[in-house]
């Protein structure tokens, strides 16, 4: 038999296989804090909970992860975040009751103006504080899939400017620093901060300013693929 034979006769269903889903944390910075998206369940099991955006992976539709994972947070947001990173696979007997189960988390990044509008319009997805959200009682495992990913992000702030991500596609280095000390947990020395970001040469003067406190600050945007660029030291350092 050859494999063309083989697999027209294979039987998918031969083998027992676990749930497969996405998962996906999503961040934002508004009003100082740093903001993740949850969404209540509205079916069985957990029926009620407060839950980290995600769902099955759709054969028919969704060629890779990242699909299914961009689908699902474009339903709940309307627009596709310009950051996603694929952070961590969780699996085990007892973290769904409808049995064995492996998810494939995502990490990603929206400015707070970029999907409000569309948020505003779902009756089930808020965004919460991700402090508050961390002592909630969600879902599945998702306490421990929220706090593994904004370790990781806090690890990425001090090495990168991802955070900006989080920010609209124009901002100021005051608003960039702020969105870094809130996933970090600490201020940062102002000189030394713009001091990396201005030898680093990882933005772009837009030539616009805006009054911040009464001062004209310099609006700034992101250069191409800047967002992989990390820092010979972190930003603590």
């Amino acid at each position: 038999m050859n494999e063309e034979a083989y697999l027209q006769d294979y039987d998918k269903g031969a083998f027992e296989a676990p749930l497969l889903t996405v998962d996906a944390v999503l961040f934002t910075y508004h009003l100082d804090e740093l903001k993740v998206l949850l969404v209540e369940r509205s079916n069985h099991p957990e029926k009620g909970k407060w839950a980290l955006p995600g769902g099955f992976v759709a054969e028919d539709t969704d060629k890779t992860l990242e699909d299914t994972v961009v689908r699902k947070l474009k339903e709940k947001t309307g627009v596709a975040p310009p950051y996603i990173e694929q952070l961590y696979t969780f699996g085990g007997a007892g973290r769904d009751k409808r049995g064995w189960s492996v998810t494939v988390c995502y990490t990603a990044l929206i400015a707070h103006q970029a999907c409000q509008s569309h948020i505003d319009t779902v009756s089930d997805v808020a965004w919460v504080n991700v402090a508050r959200a961390e002592k909630m009682d969600l879902a599945f495992d998702h306490e421990k899939i929220l706090r593994y990913a904004r370790e990781r992000l806090r690890q990425k702030a001090l090495y990168s400017i991802v955070p900006a991500y989080a920010l609209p596609k124009k901002f100021t280095l005051p608003e960039l620093q702020r969105v870094h000390e809130a996933i970090i947990g600490k201020p940062l020395q102002k000189k030394s901060f713009r001091r990396r970001i201005e030898q680093a040469d990882l933005l772009i003067d837009t030539g616009e300013k805006r009054s911040e406190g009464g001062r004209p600050a310099t609006l700034y945007r992101m250069r191409a693929k800047s967002g992989d660029y990390t820092f010979v030291r972190n930003l603590e350092q």
